[in-house]
């Protein structure tokens, strides 16, 4: 892809026209596999095997996404992996139903990885089981696609990169936005100068979300294999609310919002200003609002995650749902990001509950979802914005495919690297919202400025078997 240097120099319909890469035609000669990634990939035009590691909620998606590349890219889903067992009946009727295939299914992952017929692994765990995974499966010989965040801390995100720097093996996040044609666009469009110089970038996360509730330990369902489940994380009694999608919530396996649905918003935002490299400095405040600690229960209702809410019930969340953070760079340019877990006004001119927005010396850029729009000075209409309206269904999941069959890095729209730069800004700023101060960073070493109390949550103690190597 385009990147912070070439983009300068490369007008918006070569950059999307470049954009997509081609497979017709490539030989296995041309493409210059080494033995390991030939291994890996058996021939350019023979079929592709993926194992999906986490199936429910977002793995519904990556199991629609991998069977849509059937036809088109000659992928297979050969495999499925989760530690419930009880979610194989719906997902292997999902693949049978969309491409005929009739996937194994295994609840330890190392299963998977000891198949030689997987080429490629797409892992859609809790954001604790990211790294280990994605390293696992790196030294395994496959290929990887990780959900974001890429990581669950800094340091085991410096190890994945480590991992695919080793590996010749493909290693990308799945940051979507980056293969998004109108995004690519709007990119390149700041790129170009075309609101002058860039000095800011807001990134949006307003997600009104109520309680998820709580609940009492107690034993796990049947066929869910809770130590599995658990893997790198402490571990602790088995809770209803702390354990599918409600992780998000807990320190111990997820990051909030901010590294839930920020990761792709600061993704945006770091690749518009081109800041390849970490922040100075980051300022994080914020809290747990709007729950009371009412004992009583109004009736509950399914939400995204299939669990059920309770308007204003007393809570076990440990995850900020009201969040600002401010990040510094070298040159004194700055990255703004906001979430808003209770009932909030939106900005832009659409008003944008998630998206983006730029400032620049000529003016100012939004973009939202799929479209983008830019501004000139306090002009109220815009003079330039996306001419297809129609929702872009970017596919990232082929790219990642394309740059697999051309057995190099260069076409892949968003590598581990720059998950690992964007992902980092979330635990940044969840370091500092933690310790309740603002904190200067070391980005070269990726170390705090004499802080060892920030330096120890730069990482974490991991429970054996589970441990992300530090040699990797």
């Amino acid at each position: 892809p385009a990147t912070a240097t070439n983009m300068n120099t490369t007008n918006r319909r070569e950059f999307i026209k470049n954009g997509a890469i081609g497979t017709a035609g490539l030989t296995i000669g041309a493409m210059g596999f080494s033995a390991k990634s030939y291994a890996a990939v058996r021939g350019a035009n023979e079929r592709i095997n993926v194992a999906v590691i986490g199936i429910r909620n977002q793995g519904t998606v990556h199991l629609n996404s991998w069977c849509a590349l059937k036809d088109s890219h000659n992928v297979a889903v050969r495999a499925l992996c989760d530690t419930d067992e009880q979610l194989f009946a719906a997902a292997l009727k999902l693949v049978d139903e969309k491409s005929g295939a009739k996937p194994t299914t295994h609840w330890d992952l190392r299963a998977v990885l000891d198949d030689k017929a997987i080429d490629a692994v797409s892992i859609v765990t809790p954001n604790h089981w990211h790294a280990l995974a994605a390293i696992w499966a790196s030294q395994a010989g496959k290929h990887v696609y990780v959900e974001k965040p890429a990581s669950h801390n800094i340091w085991e995100g410096r190890k994945m990169v480590e991992a695919w720097r080793k590996s010749d093996l493909r290693m990308q996040v799945g940051l979507n936005n980056r293969s998004s044609k109108n995004v690519r666009e709007a990119i390149a469009f700041l790129h170009s100068g075309g609101i002058g110089e860039l000095y800011m970038a807001r990134a949006l996360c307003f997600k009104a979300r109520d309680s998820y509730g709580i609940s009492k330990d107690g034993q796990p369902p049947a066929k869910f294999h809770y130590d599995q489940w658990l893997g790198p994380a402490p571990l602790r009694p088995y809770s209803e609310k702390r354990s599918h999608y409600n992780w998000h919530w807990y320190w111990d396996t997820g990051n909030g919002d901010t590294g839930n649905t920020g990761p792709h918003q600061l993704d945006i935002a770091r690749w518009g200003m081109q800041k390849n490299e970490h922040p100075v400095a980051v300022y994080s405040t914020g809290g747990l609002f709007g729950f009371t600690q009412d004992e009583g229960k109004t009736p509950g209702k399914p939400v995204y995650g299939a669990v059920e809410t309770y308007g204003h019930d007393k809570t076990t969340q440990e995850t900020p749902n009201t969040q600002t953070a401010a990040y510094t760079y070298r040159d004194g340019r700055i990255i703004e990001l906001e979430t808003r877990g209770r009932y909030t006004n939106h900005e832009g001119s659409q008003g944008q509950e998630v998206g983006n927005l730029f400032y620049g010396t000529e003016g100012w850029l939004e973009i939202s979802g799929h479209t983008w729009k830019a501004f000139r000075k306090r002009e109220k209409q815009p003079f330039a914005q996306s001419k297809d309206t129609e929702r872009d269904r970017a596919n990232h999941w082929a790219n990642f495919i394309e740059a697999l069959r051309a057995g190099k890095n260069a076409p892949m729209h968003c590598d581990i690297n720059e998950g690992h730069l964007s992902t980092s800004l979330c635990h940044l700023a969840n370091i500092s919202y933690r310790l309740g101060r603002s904190l200067k960073f070391i980005g070269d070493k990726e170390k705090f400025v004499s802080d060892a109390e920030a330096d120890a949550m730069l990482t974490r103690v991991y429970r054996k078997p589970f441990v992300v190597p530090g040699k990797v």
